[in-house]
């Protein structure tokens, strides 16, 4: 098992430990890798500011049809009409990504659904949106509330497409938890992010993952760009047991897109490890007991502690246990100190440390002659 190469024992008054840049760098402006099965986060920059996240919107609204499959309030076969105001928002007229449906014509949700996933069809999206909430306002709405439901706080929706608005927002952090939510709680579908053409209206269009069919295990997600956004990627891949997920925006063309895309994936499956760095319940050291029938107390861990960690990093954590002199009486399980890790590239992790057995307090009489021994001793 790997442990922290340097345990500094020290008071609260110390000087926090000097953050250190990672080993790893990319161009990417945005930039997530993280482990699905854990969530830990291998490497991260500009992750947790909120921006424009463009078409990889599309992961959210895809995911509030799924919910309502699953609710029975739609089925696969349900169909929704072509409004006008979809037709012309989203189809081949307005420029932008499109499924190419006809105006006041009808499709089932199905077919909605690869046209949004695969096609990254804004007339679908709005079709989808009308028919669930009346509007696409009120569906946006609706994914913002189910965004901060599953802990995505930095989600601003202002529709349903990923286009443009100045309050249309989210994190690159928190578009990598919502991929891993995606394929954790919806494995009946997300399959499709993975399906590699969709044909509508006798139009064949291609996904526009540059992973798929390039990176031996990927398999989802989607792709974003607008002039405000630049381009981006929510991807995911596995290899045997291990699966990973990476965030990138801000990049300036498609081909820079799959450069960076490929390449990051590489080194999240080659150059990370998820680190299991201390076991629930190990002992960290000691915190001083004033007044107490024990001089100290033992604290530990209440969680396992993991970390993803760049491999040339690893020689660079440490730690640093935090506390003051606690009074008695202090029972089993006080939070009573903190640990702080540091690694390079990441803000500190503290993680609150228990006290491991009971210290009752000296009695009238032990107090007191605490006082004059420490008085003798000009303490």
């Amino acid at each position: 098992m790997f442990r922290l190469f340097f345990l500094i024992l020290l008071f609260v008054y110390a000087s926090p430990a000097v953050a250190q840049e990672s080993g790893f760098t990319t161009k990417a402006p945005h930039v997530v890798i993280m482990d699905f099965d854990t969530g830990a986060v291998f490497y991260e920059k500009d992750a947790r500011k909120p921006m424009a996240p463009a078409s990889m919107t599309k992961i959210m609204t895809a995911n509030m049809i799924f919910e309502a499959l699953k609710n029975e309030t739609i089925t696969l076969d349900t169909e929704f009409r072509v409004s006008e105001e979809a037709w012309r928002r989203g189809g081949a007229a307005s420029g932008s990504s499109t499924m190419y449906l006809d105006v006041k014509s009808s499709a089932r949700v199905e077919d909605l659904i690869r046209g949004i996933i695969i096609q990254s069809g804004n007339d679908a999206c709005i079709v989808m949106a009308e028919g669930l909430a009346g509007s696409e306002t009120a569906f946006a709405d609706k994914m913002t509330a189910r965004a901060r439901e599953i802990g995505l706080e930095s989600a601003t929706f202002r529709n349903s497409t990923g286009w443009p608005h100045p309050e249309h927002e989210i994190s690159a952090y928190d578009l990598a938890q919502l991929a891993q939510y995606m394929i954790t709680n919806h494995p009946e579908y997300y399959p499709i992010y993975n399906e590699r053409s969709f044909t509508w209206n006798n139009i064949r269009q291609g996904n526009r993952n540059p992973l798929l069919g390039k990176f031996t295990g990927a398999d989802g997600l989607k792709t974003g760009s607008t002039s405000v956004s630049g381009y981006g990627l929510v991807g995911s891949a596995k290899r045997g047991d291990d699966r990973r997920i990476i965030v990138i925006n801000g990049l300036e063309s498609k081909q820079e897109r799959s450069d960076v895309a490929n390449r990051l994936m590489g080194a999240a499956f080659d150059q990370f490890k998820v680190y299991n760095l201390y076991e629930k319940g190990d002992v960290i050291g000691k915190v001083d007991v004033f007044m107490g029938k024990a001089d100290h107390v033992k604290v530990k861990t209440d969680e396992e502690v993991i970390a993803g960690v760049y491999r040339g990093d690893r020689a660079k954590i440490s730690s640093q246990m935090t506390f003051k002199t606690v009074s008695a009486p202090v029972m089993a399980g006080d939070h009573i100190a903190d640990l702080v890790i540091s690694i390079p590239g990441k803000e500190e992790r503290i993680i609150p440390l228990k006290a491991v057995d009971e210290v009752k307090a000296k009695s009238a009489l032990g107090k007191a002659w605490t006082v004059l021994i420490r008085k003798i001793r000009g303490e």
